[in-house]
């Protein structure tokens, strides 16, 4: 006896659906990769302080997301773009990855991002400064949580152009955030009526400045723009005080993470003007949190560590409300849903994937001002979001609606 064709493709099609609904409910348990700097030149700016945060998120969410226990794995990416966006998609082909967290890197950040938009992984930036995750390069499934080029520009070049540094060099960081950043702010400075006289590019990982402080200094610039992060600002700083050059050119760094404070010292970084998100000593809930993250790691956080606590209770309240891990439905939770946490109060994530929140112009404190370890910052200003990070209707993603 035939059997008609009609029940042959009524058979495959449901087997199909079958099939396809068992991957998917295979595919609702919470698996949360953090590809990251674990070894170099930005281990200490997020790294193994970076986990122990994401490890505190999941405990405070009680460990379990759709009725299990929420995994996490972790990854070095080297600052090597291939590596992790390489990663990305075997976690996604072979380990159920349902979110990731890292950057610390914008070149890998952009790479991985471009992964995430492949995959359908919702990517959370942090570390990586690179205004173009949520301008040109946006995804849909890609936030850029924290902070951005654009904020930096805004907060730190604006504030020194204002108080006389008019003619700028800068030491750049020759990848995409190092560009990206001195971008933003040579845009600032010319914007406000100052002036560029030059610039050199520096390999990521330097060790000896010299040659790039000895250009810096026979430009004659008022101001030594600093478009680097991690150990490349606290090294580029301790080179130029040694030179003397912070006696006739004032140092303007423009991302500066408290962690390269603790390792430059402030006999070497006070006065420092800087932009943040985020400070351990603000208010009583960042104190709070400060304190059980010291417990754990004996430092206290810089501000992309409290950002991963965030942005894994940001994803982990998705899953609950959406009741999957499905990463449009999760997406589209996140754009909807106001963050106040121990990181960020009223954030909201734009369509661009941008979270817009306050920052923070603070200067370095003096050694006389400090009243002890780790207290390093005072707050000059608040900038609200859209004065930090520009208009929504400003943006170069091709996402938001004209």
């Amino acid at each position: 006896m035939k059997t008609p064709k009609r029940l042959l493709l009524l058979a495959a099609v449901l087997c199909a659906l079958l099939t396809a609904e068992g991957a998917y409910a295979a595919s609702n348990k919470v698996v949360i990769g953090d590809i990251d700097d674990m070894s170099g030149p930005y281990a200490d700016i997020i790294g193994a302080g970076g986990v122990e945060a994401i490890k505190m998120a999941i405990s405070d969410f009680g460990g379990t997301a759709l009725g299990q226990p929420i995994e996490l794995m972790t990854f070095d990416h080297q600052n090597k773009p291939d590596l992790g966006a390489q990663k990305l998609r075997e976690w996604a082909d072979t380990d159920g990855l349902t979110m990731l967290l890292g950057g610390s890197n914008s070149g890998v950040s952009l790479a991985m991002s471009a992964a995430a938009k492949e995959k359908k992984i919702p990517f959370f930036a942090i570390g990586a400064a690179a205004a173009s995750l949520t301008g040109k390069d946006c995804t849909p499934y890609t936030v850029h949580y924290g902070y951005d080029t654009t904020a930096l520009a805004n907060g730190t070049a604006k504030t020194i152009l204002e108080e006389g540094g008019k003619s700028w060099f800068f030491l750049t960081a020759d990848y995409a955030f190092g560009k990206q950043l001195e971008a933003g702010a040579a845009e600032v400075v010319k914007s406000g009526g100052g002036s560029v006289v030059g610039d050199v590019r520096v390999p990521l990982g330097t060790s000896d400045f010299s040659s790039y402080l000895l250009q810096a200094q026979g430009s004659g610039a008022q101001v030594l723009g600093l478009a680097n992060a991690g150990t490349d600002t606290s090294n580029s700083m301790k080179a130029a005080a040694e030179f003397g050059l912070t006696k006739t050119m004032r140092p303007a760094a423009l991302l500066v993470f408290i962690s390269d404070v603790h390792a430059m010292g402030l006999d070497i970084a006070q006065g420092l003007v800087l932009t943040t998100a985020w400070y351990w000593n603000l208010d009583d809930t960042t104190r709070a949190f400060s304190k059980r993250f010291y417990e754990k790691t004996k430092r206290e956080p810089t501000f992309p560590q409290a950002a991963m606590y965030s942005a894994t209770l940001t994803y982990l309240n998705a899953v609950k409300a959406a009741g999957t891990t499905d990463p449009d439905k999760i997406m589209d939770e996140v754009r909807k849903t106001k963050i106040n946490d121990a990181f960020v109060t009223d954030g909201v994530i734009r369509p661009d994937g941008l979270l817009e929140h306050d920052m923070y112009i603070v200067q370095v404190k003096t050694p006389a001002e400090s009243k002890g370890a780790w207290d390093y910052y005072k707050v000059l200003k608040t900038m609200k979001g859209e004065e930090a990070f520009g208009k929504l209707a400003d943006s170069a993603c091709p996402l938001v609606k004209k």
